[in-house]
């Protein structure tokens, strides 16, 4: 029996590699002769780099940068084992996760860091760039980004801004570099927001960057005077673009400046982990994330996997924390089951400490019944 193991994270408890070891050992007791590849993925959020590093046998590669509000801070990204393809994460260098709740400012945080990981990824001779952008701190369209690269924005006497969310309003111009990027650029974007109004950048995620009510409107009026700049300068309208919303904007940054191409993560991950070939004679896949929810049946982890699955007539059982779809749905994700690994009402605690013993008993009993059929 082939057995493939191919789950994301358990937020705030397991790892992927974690899931994979806790599954791989059910498997080992319940079938010893069973055949069982791990393989720990991701959907393009925290983590991808990392994964997309190891998945292709490269090297992690630290720097010194920016943070969101400037300060000096080491970040990493991945060269792939080939060193023709890099794996940067936008969390890295302006993440929410380097600053203090206090420190939340999307008039001030900006994303120059990235751009900075980006020029060193491109000083190392890579062609291609696999760029996640998950949890971003800025609301800047990434403009801190493209200054690190090499743009210019001026101001109406001629000046040069400095890059922030809160400066937007203030570009009069925008300068392009003498040389453009020679490098192919991916984006690892999950979310089909627009750059401005109530579905876009600002009103859905600001606020949870230290946006207040009254800031909402300021912030997204500078998306559409810096979006309407390169309209009229550019002719490139980015304002309606489905995913340019994304990470404070640096969707529609990263199609400008980077020409970049928006991609679903989870289809990147399967992609460079090859994960199609390794799901070849396989008779199981076990996957799982902390949570299974309607956000799963938008396109998240599992949802690839079985859509890939699917075209290859393997089953899937997928193990989580929280189970909150109904069978009908189960059916409409394509899965075979799903189980939540907690055995019974306790604390959140206890629940986050027993992870992994919680989901090695389940697993096992998945297999019995899987045995039995």
């Amino acid at each position: 029996m082939k057995i493939v193991v191919a789950p994301d994270k358990f937020k705030g408890s397991l790892t992927a590699k974690e899931v994979c070891t806790a599954m791989t050992q059910a498997i080992q007791l319940s079938i010893p002769g069973a055949e069982v590849v791990a393989m720990p993925m991701a959907d393009g959020g925290e983590g991808t780099a990392e994964l997309l590093t190891e998945s292709t046998t490269g090297t992690w590669h630290e720097v010194t940068v920016q943070d969101p509000l400037g300060r000096s801070i080491k970040a990493g990204y991945g060269l792939s084992g080939d060193k023709q393809t890099a794996f940067v994460e936008m969390a890295q260098t302006s993440g929410l996760r380097l600053l203090k709740p206090d420190e939340y400012d999307p008039f001030k945080t900006h994303t120059y860091g990235l751009g900075e990981l980006i020029r060193h990824a491109i000083g190392a001779g890579v062609k291609h760039i696999i760029l996640g952008i998950g949890g971003s701190a800025t609301n800047d369209a990434g403009m801190g980004m493209a200054m690190a690269l090499g743009w210019k924005f001026l101001d109406k006497e001629g000046q040069e801004i400095k890059a922030s969310g809160g400066s937007l309003p203030l570009i009069h111009a925008i300068q392009p570099p003498a040389n453009e990027l020679n490098v192919k650029v991916e984006v690892a974007c999950d979310v089909d927001n627009p750059l401005c109004g109530p579905q876009g950048a600002t009103y859905v995620y600001s606020p949870q960057k230290g946006a207040r009510p009254a800031d909402l409107p300021l912030l997204d009026a500078g998306m559409e005077h810096w979006a309407a700049i390169v309209k009229k300068q550019f002719q490139v309208d980015l304002a309606e673009v489905p995913g340019a919303g994304a990470a404070g904007g640096v969707g529609a940054g990263a199609l400008f400046f980077l020409k970049a191409r928006l991609k679903a993560g989870i289809e990147l991950v399967m992609e460079n982990t090859k994960l199609a070939e390794k799901m070849v004679g396989a008779d199981l896949i076990l996957t799982g994330e902390g949570r299974i929810d309607q956000q799963t049946l938008r396109g998240k982890l599992i949802a690839g996997i079985t859509r890939l699955a699917q075209e290859k007539k393997i089953p899937v059982v997928a193990l989580c924390g929280t189970l909150a779809i109904t069978s009908e749905e189960m059916d409409e994700l394509g899965l075979k089951s799903a189980f939540s690994i907690v055995p019974g009402p306790q604390s959140l605690d206890s629940a986050v400490q027993n992870a992994a013993i919680y989901l090695k008993q389940t697993t096992l009993q998945v297999l019995r019944l899987i045995k039995t059929n």
